[in-house]
């Protein structure tokens, strides 16, 4: 089903919205592109954009209401559930930890799908998780040490395609290249497709060969990396990389 020429996620005029307090909000408006394999996609755009959401109906955490979601050409609704989330690994900034240790944490995608793939340290060593921390209650963890926990977690069964909503937004500049360095090798060595949504562009331009511009829930523009730094072609995008002092 891998085939290469299928691309790893497909968005088909995919529409997701909202209600609350009686009102609609529309966070995602006909969305259509495809992410290639093998390829590191920044999602960048202002906050309320869809960044979010478009990674959650990739593994569906979130359905959408119109269109589709394909994921190596078969619809993500098509799946099994746990099978998709195997496939279309999830990390986010504030990811739930569940009761126990962080070693259970990172045992779960053993209990889930009854196999090992790395053990606990390994994970921790990863994404430079201390290992006296494996023994400590989760819950205790800091913001950044949770956003560490959430990657490792992720690839404790290895995804082909790796969803990261913001994963290095609460560490310190020495973690967030340990975790680029991380991303990035996994990429070359396993043929990962990643989605990184990010805010901060100079991470965007580092790490990824694609960037998807989004703004008010549509997709505005596709391009090369180099090329949007560059030139970026619609206005929105233009004001965010002069509001960015670029």
């Amino acid at each position: 089903m891998n085939e290469e020429h299928i691309p790893a996620i497909s968005f088909q005029s995919v529409n997701k919205s909202y209600e609350q307090n009686d009102t609609r909000y529309d966070v995602l408006r006909d969305v259509t592109g495809h992410i290639r394999q093998g390829s590191i996609t920044a999602i960048i755009g202002p906050s309320g954009s869809g960044k979010s959401t478009l990674l959650s109906v990739c593994n569906l955490m979130n359905s959408p209401d119109k269109g589709e979601v394909l994921v190596f050409g078969k619809e993500v609704r098509s799946w099994d559930i746990k099978e998709l989330r195997k496939t279309a690994g999830l990390a986010f900034q504030s990811a739930p930890v569940i009761e126990g240790t962080v070693r259970d944490n990172l045992l779960l995608a053993e209990k889930l799908h009854q196999t090992q793939v790395y053990t606990p340290e390994e994970l921790a060593d990863f994404t430079d998780l201390p290992h006296e921390l494996l023994d400590r209650n989760a819950k205790e963890l800091s913001g950044g040490q949770r956003q560490k926990l959430s990657l490792a977690r992720t690839l404790a069964n290895p995804p082909s395609i790796l969803l990261l909503d913001e994963i290095t937004s609460a560490l310190d500049p020495a973690s967030v290249l340990v975790i680029e360095k991380l991303i990035t090798s996994w990429h070359q060595q396993k043929k990962l497709t990643v989605l990184w949504i990010t805010h901060n562009l100079e991470q965007a331009e580092r790490i990824s060969d694609t960037i998807w511009f989004m703004a008010e829930g549509r997709l505005l523009e596709t391009a090369d990396t180099k090329t949007f730094f560059k030139d970026p072609k619609h206005e929105a995008a233009r004001a965010l990389l002069q509001g960015s002092g670029r």
